[in-house]
């Protein structure tokens, strides 16, 4: 889905940040889908918002892009209020969901061409940016072929083109990669950290832990509705657990004396004979280099010598009692529906899948 606005838009309007919510609420009858969401993007960054199905991701994002109306509380998007100034909002931001909703009966082309002229932009213009975002998308071979004929990674990429034809400095993304393989993912990753360079604020919403690593400067994690955990990766990843040296002993006959050797200079040590690895905890990067000299200036043998750090898989169990799950009917070789219609709304039920 690509939520456009009807007019051409520009870069925030001021230096304060990108995207701020205040204590969003959301409820559906005696149900809170989001109670108490409170966040900020600085302008130019990625936030990811990390969460199980049903968590309110989605229904905290269509509240911050004006789809839907908070209970209490209130989100401003490049310094406008998204209760007050609503079409200022959508002026000034882009939305990408889960199943992109391109036309399939026309071309690439044809598809941007349509969206800019929605946006009244002149017809110069939008000949022009056609050019450059099929190029930039790395679609231009296919920009005169009818969408029905492309790729899920390939429409992914046009409905991301589409919602960039009047550049908005911020760029709401609800599951952009469900659905593609890992090439696809991967692509449209370097072309999301294009966009950052280039100045574009995202706002992240995603199950692929590694996705949330990859891109996001700063990561909200959220279950049930509420806010349970945020940071940068290495700030979350160092909360739910200590970092590990690893050692690979290229020998079995060397085992117990780099145990030994190891054992004298941290606490602890766990030992896989089968494997011919140890393992020590460690503070940092500073124990990892002590370590090293100490068996460099020895005579055993190491395959491996590394820093091993909590994954955010580890922090998702462990702030939610559960790994992450893919998202609903993404198997290999299953693409996102484009069925959707950017002017159907969900119903509430639907809202909280995500």
């Amino acid at each position: 889905m690509t939520l456009t606005s009807t007019a051409p838009s520009g870069r925030a309007r001021s230096s304060g940040p990108a995207i701020e919510a205040e204590h969003l609420v959301k409820r559906f009858g005696d149900l809170t889908a989001v109670d108490d969401v409170s966040l900020t993007v600085p302008q130019g960054t990625v936030l990811g918002l990390l969460g199980p199905n049903g968590a309110g991701k989605t229904t905290t994002v269509r509240m911050m892009t004006t789809l839907s109306e908070p209970t209490s509380g209130t989100a401003r998007v490049a310094g406008h209020d998204v209760i007050r100034e609503p079409e200022a909002v959508r002026r000034s931001m882009g939305l990408t969901g889960q199943a992109a909703t391109v036309d399939e009966l026309l071309t690439g082309r044809e598809n941007l061409r349509l969206m800019g002229s929605l946006y009244g932009l002149p017809k110069a213009a939008i000949r022009r940016l056609s050019d450059e975002l099929l190029e930039r998308f790395s679609l231009t071979d296919a920009g005169d072929k009818v969408i029905k004929d492309y790729s899920g990674g390939m429409r992914r990429r046009l409905d991301l083109a589409v919602s960039l034809i009047a550049t908005p400095p911020v760029l709401f993304l609800d599951e952009p990669t469900t659905g593609l393989d890992p090439r696809s993912r991967v692509e449209l990753w370097e072309v999301l950290r294009g966009l950052v360079r280039d100045g574009t604020t995202l706002l992240l919403t995603t199950q692929y832990l590694e996705e949330a690593d990859q891109l996001a400067d700063r990561i909200v994690v959220i279950d049930h509705g509420r806010i349970i955990a945020q940071g940068t990766p290495l700030e979350l990843k160092d909360q739910s657990g200590q970092a590990a040296i690893v050692l690979t002993v290229s020998h079995a006959d060397q085992l117990e004396a780099a145990r030994a050797l190891l054992a004298a200079h941290v606490p602890e040590v766990h030992v896989d004979v089968a494997a011919r690895q140890l393992t020590a905890p460690a503070e940092g990067l500073s124990d990892m280099t002590r370590v090293a000299t100490v068996f460099e200036r020895s005579e055993i043998v190491l395959d491996d010598l590394g820093l091993q750090r909590p994954s955010l898989d580890d922090v998702f169990l462990s702030l939610t009692g559960h790994r992450a799950e893919p998202p609903v009917g993404d198997a290999a070789g299953t693409t996102s529906s484009t069925s959707s219609t950017s002017g159907t709304s969900p119903t509430p039920s639907e809202e909280l899948q995500s």
